[in-house]
């Protein structure tokens, strides 16, 4: 039998990794548009603005520690909603394509501009649909199929 904790953990663990990851891999092994160290300061920069990107190797795992708590919190926000949402358990693939797109709502629309009053006008291209794949795919799928497995002697 599953627990709520392990079901939030794993799944913002799950989701916070591939979401690091596909990020890494793409942004910096292969367009190579930024580094690694650079994408994890820019999230400390949420917190610590200008000082992330001077600090030193700290504000790149402060920055990692970010990720990880963002992936947390959406994790157990699908948790705590999950009963309360019939569409949820209809069909997870679609609910993980749906809370995905609502991820990058949240964090797009409404986070990033409160954090970052100046930010670069966004256009639909390939690198906005791809950031919206990247987001779907590693941190809506994992989060949804990890809490439907929980709910499943429920519903």
């Amino acid at each position: 039998m599953r627990s709520k904790v392990r079901t939030i953990v794993s799944s913002g663990l799950v989701a916070g990794t591939l979401d690091i990851t596909a990020a890494i891999l793409i942004y910096s092994v292969i367009l190579h548009k930024t580094t690694a160290e650079k994408i994890l300061q820019s999230i400390a920069s949420g917190v610590f603005k200008k000082e992330a990107y001077t600090a030193g190797t700290e504000m790149t795992f402060a920055g990692l520690g970010f990720h990880f708590l963002i992936a947390f919190i959406f994790a157990w926000f699908y948790f705590k909603i999950f009963p309360y949402i019939p569409f949820f358990r209809i069909n997870t693939f679609l609910s993980g394509f749906c809370y995905g797109f609502f991820i990058w709502i949240v964090m797009n629309l409404i986070v990033l501009p409160i954090v970052f009053p100046v930010l670069p006008e966004k256009n639909l291209d390939f690198p906005l649909l791809l950031s919206i794949l990247i987001v779907i795919l590693c941190v809506g799928m994992p989060i949804a199929f990890i809490t439907r497995k929980y709910y499943a002697k429920w519903f």
